[in-house]
């Protein structure tokens, strides 16, 4: 087994035996990594408090055939006010549970560590109920599926208003395509979309918890769950 060092954010952890707990972490260098933190659940264990999902932390572990073992954890951020705030922490681990339906293991994803550190940080110091919404639509930008949200998807129409959204054909559609297919979507919850991918993002965080936003929340829960075809259980929390 060989040793390496790297730092990432804990996505969620299980039992093991009597003491331990198998932690699953997004790693900055190394993907996800999975692994098991011995004596972790003993009160006298030396971190294992450190390693509970949404911790953003420096760790050391000796690679495993199967599962790696950690041997060092320290605290980059705990992100306290995540855990102080149940809005907050629900947000939190549904962002957390996409990561990981989505990174694949010892696969490195630089850009997905840094889009999810930098929206944990985000939530826990102005928290706002737009950024798990705009996380999950970033994330599947990220993936591959950016959606189309200038022109009808079906027909090629530059029309507006669209009224719906196919997940399949990957964005909007027109008004007489949106009869035969799609999924109903109002035009301001559109516009919001628009505003999370096209570089305002900061100002569509600062949107007002209503009816545009809840939209876009729904919508992109049900893109993620139509890509990765699999439901996610912590979207029920939302």
């Amino acid at each position: 087994m060989s040793l390496y060092r790297d730092q990432g954010v804990v996505l969620r952890t299980i039992k093991l035996g009597e003491a331990d707990r198998i932690v699953t972490v997004l790693a900055q260098g190394n993907g996800k990594v999975r692994a098991v933190a011995k004596g972790t659940r003993k009160s006298t264990s030396r971190f294992g408090a450190r390693l509970e999902p949404t911790s953003h932390l420096a760790f050391q572990c000796y690679r495993g055939r199967e599962l790696d073992v950690v041997t060092q954890v320290e605290t980059i951020d705990a992100f306290r006010p995540l855990r102080e705030h149940y809005g907050s922490l629900t947000h939190a681990i549904a962002m957390l549970e996409a990561v990981d339906q989505v990174a694949q293991e010892r696969e490195a994803n630089p850009a997905l560590y840094r889009m999810l550190v930098g929206a944990l940080r985000t939530l826990a110091t102005a928290p706002s109920p737009m950024v798990a919404p705009a996380f999950f639509w970033k994330l599947l930008s990220l993936e591959g599926f950016h959606p189309i949200l200038d022109t009808c998807t079906r027909c090629g129409d530059e029309t507006e208003p669209f009224s719906a959204f196919d997940f399949g054909e990957g964005g909007v559609l027109c008004g007489e395509c949106a009869r035969f297919a799609g999924r109903r979507v109002d035009a301001e919850a559109i516009a919001l979309l628009r505003r999370i991918l096209g570089g305002d993002l900061r100002g569509a965080l600062t949107a007002p918890p209503d009816r545009p936003g809840i939209e876009v929340e729904r919508l992109g829960v049900a893109a993620l769950e139509y890509h990765l075809e699999r439901r996610l259980r912590s979207a029920a929390l939302l």
